[in-house]
């Protein structure tokens, strides 16, 4: 590499600015993306340090112009280069600009104010101070007189320091203080103004109490080989797989705790922000104001001061999801992922990095190390725990030996057959009317929001979809029928508009009409919905659980956010209403969501003294996900599921590679599909099989048509050296030079 392209600053404004230098031969091969450099600049040829964006072959430039690099800051690699190595990192990986990955890596806007605190504080002793205001009374400078009045009433009342300070801006609003008047108070030597930056924290924790902390011996065998290991220099990631209730968290927090002690800093990464309120509160009980948190319903201005104070070093501890993970801790020491089997946390925007493989380059960039923890493990990291690439540890076992939840299975068939047409079988139905009647809390998992499912024909079987996306519409209350992906809405239709027929509407209960079946069959009963329609407004998510945890409500509706992480010791039954919805989304890892989402929600009940029960309602009892959910049995699933993948060559057996074309023209967008499979097959390898290109589940969104074309290889190198010969191509094909094209390095979540 003979050009390295350098950044001078780095704004969010500014990023797109980079400069092109020549690298002296003494650095070729010893300079690295992030690197911080000395560089000369602008004509005068003053030094000015950069960070290097990229290596490369390619002068942008006249040769003969380009100046040489300096050498190399004597800070070496900071914060800063950290981040953009991270970020040079990404866009090689997953395919996207630099800048894409640079506004991904550094999110904080530099144009956001700081939120600054004013006093005005006497600078004088009281009886200077008295003396001043006798003489300002005699003058009849009345402003002045008033201002130096209150601020020795506040002196007087304030007997551990007796110092004056009034709030600036009460002062101006109360006292009538101008800006005049304090600047001749201060040229007086009578006052002075202080300034304080004052960071807006986000937590407002209702109980924050210490309370004493002891592991169970399998919790401390795994800190105490983890922290060995770590010492050791063994730095490969560690993935806890411990059944729900076995105590994970506070195996986090002990490794954390020792982290601390080391002066270094903590990142843990949740996959919601449904779960920030009781994850917050238990870290922040153990570790108090050195915790904080991001999540995306933080204002601008709480996210910047977020960043700011672990910049600064008065946060230690970080929470939050995927955004999370960028937070400017100099000396990281350890990055959690929990439940790190969530799809949340793929990015769908470009670069459409991994949480989990973004942590893990971080942490080999400045020393630290991941913890990953999940009852139910992605197939992708248990497969790498088993070929010795991860740790594996293992908590079989609830805290205290509580015991698991028993699970029942219900088959809708056989009430269907037995005239059974309600949300509730029989089964689930009695077992609530138990628990209600001993005082004891139930959830009601639905994997669907709004009132209810898409509107049908039952005479034609015609589906109401949205105009502008390849989705059907819901029904919502207030006769609505809403588009859940570009939020179009019309007047819901009380005649079939392909066969004129009265016979249309909704199937399938949304939830909130489960939570209005569940009022009518239980009149007593006080029922809490949790979906995205109820947790719109910020604070929505906390304000739910938190009601829910002080035993408000008997019995708690909502979609997959209920069912991810939360300990409620007060529930003993928890109904799954409809296992196999999520279990034919056409997607290959359809079986292993549901796998998923079934022990995650079994697994809320009983985590008390008092035990649990689950009823898996389903059409499809006896698909081995749904059989293995209930027997709890994670290596039977895991087993079965593998082998699947190694039949059809997908992850983790091979690597998988998606091309996305969008375009709002449907003829030109199929003619450009076709001539980038030309092209992909130009400079395919043997070893990579190319399928497609085809419509994806969703081949219309927001008016944009959509492609979608996969490449599988078992070997990554081969797609990344294939992605990066088609990245170059692509500004010199002119007709896919108008598409928006964008590389999904092994996908998650389906297009």
């Amino acid at each position: 590499m003979k050009f390295a392209n350098i950044i001078v600053d780095i704004s969010l404004e500014k990023l797109d600015r980079t400069f092109q230098y020549r690298i002296p031969e003494e650095l070729q091969g010893v300079l690295k993306e992030g690197m911080q450099v000395r560089v000369p600049f602008g004509n005068g040829g003053r030094t000015l340090t950069g960070y290097v964006l990229e290596l490369t072959d390619t002068c942008q430039w006249d040769e003969g112009k380009l100046k040489p690099i300096l050498g190399l800051a004597e800070k070496g690699i900071r914060l800063e280069g950290q981040l953009i190595a991270l970020a040079a990192w990404m866009r090689r990986t997953y395919g996207s600009t630099m800048n894409q990955a640079l506004k991904t890596v550094l999110p904080v806007k530099k144009s956001v104010q700081e939120k600054i605190s004013r006093k005005v504080r006497l600078a004088v002793s009281r009886e200077e101070a008295e003396a001043a205001l006798a003489e300002m009374e005699r003058k009849h400078q009345t402003a002045r007189a008033r201002i130096l009045k209150a601020l020795l009433d506040q002196a007087g009342q304030d007997r551990q320091s007796g110092q004056g300070e009034l709030d600036y801006g009460t002062a101006q609003k109360e006292l009538g203080l101008t800006a005049a008047t304090a600047r001749k108070l201060t040229e007086l030597g009578l006052i002075r103004m202080e300034s304080d930056t004052i960071f807006r924290n986000p937590i407002r924790p209702s109980e924050v109490q210490a309370h004493p902390f002891t592991l169970y011996p399998a919790q401390q065998a795994i800190v105490d080989d983890v922290v060995a290991r770590t010492a050791a220099g063994d730095l490969r990631p560690a993935l806890i797989h411990g059944v729900t209730g076995s105590g994970k968290t506070e195996v986090y927090m002990e490794l954390i705790a020792a982290v601390l002690e080391q002066g270094k800093e903590a990142i843990v990464l949740i996959p919601e922000i449904a779960l920030t309120f009781q994850t917050v509160l238990r870290f922040y009980r153990r570790f108090g104001d050195q915790v904080s948190i991001i999540h995306s319903k933080l204002s601008a201005g709480e996210r910047y001061d977020q960043f700011e104070r672990a910049r600064r070093g008065e946060v230690k501890v970080m929470i939050g999801p995927r955004s999370a993970l960028f937070t400017p801790f100099s000396h990281l020491g350890i990055i959690v992922i929990d439940e790190e089997h969530e799809g949340s946390y793929k990015s769908e925007n470009a670069p459409r990095y991994h949480a989990r493989e973004a942590a893990i380059e971080r942490a080999r960039i400045c020393g630290a190390y991941v913890v990953l923890g999940s009852a139910t493990p992605s197939v992708d990291s248990y497969e790498r725990s088993r070929e010795g690439i991860y740790q594996l540890y293992e908590l079989p076992f609830r805290v205290e030996n509580r015991a698991m939840p028993g699970t029942e299975v219900v088959d809708l068939r056989e009430e269907l057959r037995m005239g059974n047409r309600s949300i509730f079988s029989a089964r689930l139905k009695e077992l609530m009317e138990d628990r209600l009647g001993k005082g004891q809390q139930i959830m009601l998992f639905l994997n669907r929001r709004g009132y209810a499912g898409f509107v049908s024909c039952r005479a034609c079987g015609h589906v109401i979809k949205c105009p502008h996306c390849d989705v059907s519409l819901s029904l919502h209350g207030g006769g609505r029928m809403v588009c859940h992906y570009c939020g179009y809405q019309t007047r819901a239709a009380k005649k079939c508009p392909s066969c004129g027929s009265a016979y249309i509407g909704a199937f399938r209960a949304g939830t909130q009409q489960v939570a209005e079946a569940a009022a009518k069959a239980f009149p007593g009963a006080r029922i809490l919905r949790m979906d995205f329609d109820t947790t719109r407004q910020k604070g929505g998510h906390e304000r739910i659980l938190e009601a829910f945890s002080k035993k408000q409500a008997d019995i708690l509706v909502g979609t997959q956010m209920i069912v991810k992480g939360h300990d409620f010791p007060g529930v003993t039954l928890v109904g799954v209403l409809a296992a196999d919805l999520s279990l034919y989304a056409g997607d290959y890892r359809s079986a292993e969501r549901t796998f998923q989402l079934l022990v995650q929600a079994a697994g809320r009940a009983g985590r008390g003294t008092t035990p649990g029960t689950a009823v898996i309602q389903t059409y499809s009892p006896d698909h081995y996900s749904i059989v293995a959910a209930a027997a709890q049995d994670y290596k039977a699933f895991f087993e079965q599921e593998m082998n699947f993948r190694r039949m059809m060559n997908y992850p983790p057996a091979a690597h998988l590679m998606a091309l996305y074309l969008m375009s709002g023209d449907e003829e030109a967008l199929n003619e450009g599909a076709g001539r980038l499979k030309e092209l992909a097959m130009s400079h395919t390898r043997p070893e990579i099989q190319l399928i497609g290109p085809s419509d994806p589940g969703l081949s219309k969104l927001k008016d944009i048509y959509r492609k979608v074309l996969y490449l599988k290889c078992t070997e990554m190198a081969y797609l990344t050296e294939w992605k990066e010969w088609m990245e170059a191509e692509l500004p010199g094909e002119k007709l896919l030079s108008t598409f928006n094209i964008q590389f999904d390095m092994d996908p998650v979540n389906p297009f």
